[in-house]
């Protein structure tokens, strides 16, 4: 399981704040990297909390799921 960590830049203080965490959707990775997939994700999640979504960045992080 993939969990992306979604920031924004914050020009102001110079780093990156957290907007929230997203959980991946497997629907969405046909056809694209996980990166790829969690950024257009998140910009469509997050988008109207900040003003500009091209400052949006994402971290993705594996989760190991031992069942």
């Amino acid at each position: 399981m993939v969990v992306y960590k979604v920031f924004y830049k914050d020009y102001d203080f110079k780093r990156g704040r957290l907007l929230g965490m997203l959980k991946e959707r497997r629907k969405d990775l046909r056809g694209r990297s996980p990166l790829e997939s969690g950024l257009r994700w998140a910009r469509v999640t997050f988008g109207h909390r900040v003003a500009n979504k091209n400052e949006i960045f994402v971290v993705p992080r594996e989760l190991a799921t031992d069942i």
